[in-house]
């Protein structure tokens, strides 16, 4: 069985994005409702610019299924652009502060920075959206839900419920177009990128992704390339604008001494039947992680978004042709786009999950998936 992994291809303006995914074990039912509607939580959000407007993104799954379910083999997924002119855009000359024109006009040899902005749009996290959905689909066969939302955005920070469960977390942050189960800072942070806007500037923010349900043990801390919060934070960092991630408490722990830090295990047997096998905790100050490994706790991961580099007011750059001082180009872009980074955050986690899953349970099925998941929750209530 192939490594569960995903590659992206596609510009901003081409024909589609396409996302080839292996790995996965067949019989896998896929719910196509969860995968599109992820697609289309991602096209929305406060702040969000014209081309959300333009597209309705949707999956064409052109292989790897048969009667609604994975047979195994890999599966390329097109997500058609309407806004399908990448011939005709025109030329950048003027690179943005903060955007991938410079280097990748520099790095490919070339004074036009099209071709370079064209594959380094966020519009490329379409596809991992995608394939952090179908990620879900198979997550949510062990009782693993995933679930992401907007901490901050700008100065304004969310005060939420640590009381509320995923499906709780899920109703408050969907309630609003800020993406926040807290509904007294959405409203001043539609307002932050509302006055953003007429500013003609751009604004940032925090993410946070939360998975529940995960058994520990998943992970390793043999190496370094399989440790799973490694694995998630660059997931994270790879997102387009994001600067940073953070685990649980993150940089928080830097300013505390130990004791304030680690969680103190407990063990209850009336909870020996969930995925935690009865060792429990009365913090998760570490997300969830201790080696690399999850511990039975809940995962908490967040990430931080830089303000979009495409400011409508623009920037000092350099024409580099001519070398003279100008200003840079606007490519029709988002005031803020943290609320629709939320969803990206969350699938691209969820995918990074799904593959550690793959690895410690995994079959050419999902019968054997799941046999070896039970077997091994047995063996470890047992010791």
């Amino acid at each position: 069985m192939a490594q569960l992994d995903y590659r992206t291809a596609g510009e901003s303006h081409g024909q589609s994005l396409i996302v080839m995914i292996e790995g996965l074990p067949a019989d896998l039912h896929l719910d196509i409702d969860l995968i599109n509607g992820e697609l289309r939580r991602r096209q929305g959000g406060y702040g969000r610019g014209g081309r959300m407007k333009i597209e309705t993104d949707t999956v064409n799954i052109l292989s790897g299924i048969r009667s609604g379910a994975t047979i195994g083999s890999p599966m390329a997924v097109q997500v058609a652009n309407k806004d399908w002119r990448i011939d005709e855009a025109p030329v950048v000359n003027h690179p943005r502060p903060g955007h991938a024109d410079l280097a990748g006009s520099l790095k490919w040899l070339t004074t036009d920075c099209r071709s370079t902005l064209e594959r380094a749009s966020a519009r490329e996290t379409t596809s991992r959206v995608a394939a952090g959905a179908i990620a879900k689909c198979l997550l949510l066969e062990f009782g693993v839900d995933v679930v992401g939302f907007v901490r901050s955005i700008g100065p304004v920070e969310a005060d939420i419920d640590p009381s509320l469960d995923p499906e709780g977390l899920r109703a408050a942050r969907d309630a609003n177009e800020a993406y926040c189960p807290d509904e007294s800072a959405a409203e001043k942070m539609i307002e932050a990128i509302r006055q953003t806007k007429i500013d003609k500037d751009t604004v940032g923010g925090i993410v946070e992704v939360q998975v529940h349900g995960m058994p520990p043990g998943v992970g390793s801390c043999f190496r370094w390339q399989d440790k799973l919060d490694a694995r998630i934070a660059g997931a994270i960092v790879s997102i387009q604008a994001f600067k940073g991630a953070e685990i649980g408490d993150g940089f928080k722990v830097a300013h505390k001494p130990g004791s304030q830090v680690h969680d103190a295990i407990y063990y209850d047997a009336s909870q020996r039947n969930t995925p935690n096998l009865g060792f429990v905790r009365k913090t998760n100050r570490l997300g969830g992680f201790e080696g690399g490994m999850t511990n039975g706790q809940p995962l908490v991961v967040r990430g931080v978004m830089k303000p979009i580099a495409t400011l409508l007011m623009g920037m000092d750059s350099v024409d580099l042709k001519s070398k003279s001082a100008q200003r840079s180009d606007y490519e029709r872009s988002d005031v803020c786009a943290v609320p629709a980074a939320s969803v990206v955050a969350e699938n691209v986690v969820a995918f990074e999950v799904a593959r550690a899953m793959c690895e410690k349970f995994g079959a050419d099925t999902m019968n054997e998936m799941k046999a070896a998941y039970n077997h091994y929750l047995a063996a470890a209530r047992n010791l």
